[in-house]
């Protein structure tokens, strides 16, 4: 059993949980995550790692309610125990396998969206114990949105910004980027874009008009977190991939976020499951028990 020593509302639907977990706290890199159970019945539910700490034997993840099962999970309380706590999982952020002496010559920005904030946090924070300092955008729907502001200003230059204009500035996170390059004169060699698909779709054009590389999370799209329920599948550079095997970061360029946003929807009705299992063959993996790709 893994204990929750910290349950914390964030903000409106969105929860934060320090979990004790030694074993998974001191194997923990950015970019990483695990997968969670409630108890032995429990829908496996994969969550980005938004900090660890190697010491404390603790892991804290970040998530908003979406389905049962997370709906379930913030009830939880401080004192309360997951069943299973399975990680680090996923490839960690390139950043982290770089030569670091090469890394303090770039110039990053990172840009996040909602909830996206809680996986670029441990980013940042690592380039800042390493002596880097990025920028970040954090963009939010409203005030009342905006997570982890205090914690991002200790290890990173924070831009926010808000859909409605009620706290900082009004605008999407690519009206910021925009404006720190083409306005302030900012130049970067890198930029790390995680939100919601739409939100990194429209990065990555924007990126690409500028030449900035960019490399972007799917962890959205996962389900099963093994690479066999076949959610996270999408083409990159024109092959196949899967967020939580492969990646979850890629190439944001190569990314064909259209095709990956309509399948999103599709997965979600047995109806739909079925087609992509026909259309994809022997490349959609199956064996969530979900898909019927085992069947």
């Amino acid at each position: 059993m893994y204990k929750i020593l910290k349950a914390e509302k964030l903000a409106a639907n969105i929860f934060l949980m320090d979990v004790e977990a030694p074993r998974v706290a001191k194997h923990c890199l950015p970019g990483q995550f695990v997968i969670v159970k409630m108890d032995e019945e429990g829908e496996r539910i994969p969550l980005t790692i938004c900090d660890y700490d190697s010491q404390k034997g603790t892991v804290t993840i970040v998530f908003q309610p979406i389905g049962a099962s997370t709906l379930k999970m913030a009830e939880l309380q401080e004192g309360d125990s997951f069943e299973d706590f399975v990680g680090p999982l996923g490839k960690p952020s390139e950043l982290t396998e770089m030569d670091l002496e090469e890394l303090k010559k770039k110039r990053i920005v990172f840009v996040a969206g909602g909830v996206g904030t809680a996986p670029v946090y441990p980013q940042v924070k690592w380039l800042h114990e390493h002596g880097i300092t990025a920028d970040a955008i954090v963009g939010a729907k409203t005030k009342d949105l905006v997570i982890l502001e205090e914690e991002m200003k200790k290890v990173c230059n924070l831009y926010v910004t808000t859909d409605d204009g009620s706290y900082v500035r009004k605008g999407m996170g690519t009206d910021v980027l925009r404006d720190l390059v083409e306005n302030q004169g900012k130049e970067y060699d890198l930029c790390v874009a995680i939100g919601p698909m739409i939100m990194m779709k429209f990065v990555c054009l924007l990126t690409k008009e500028l030449n900035i590389p960019t490399i972007v999370s799917m962890n959205p799209i996962m389900v099963d977190g093994t690479g066999m329920c076949g959610a996270c599948r999408l083409m990159v550079g024109g092959e196949v991939k899967f967020a939580c095997v492969d990646g979850p970061e890629f190439d944001g360029h190569l990314v064909d976020f259209d095709l990956a946003m309509k399948r999103q929807q599709m997965y979600k009705t047995a109806e739909g499951r079925a087609i992509l299992k026909e259309q994809e063959g022997d490349t959609h993996h199956g064996g969530c028990g979900h898909c019927g790709g085992d069947e």
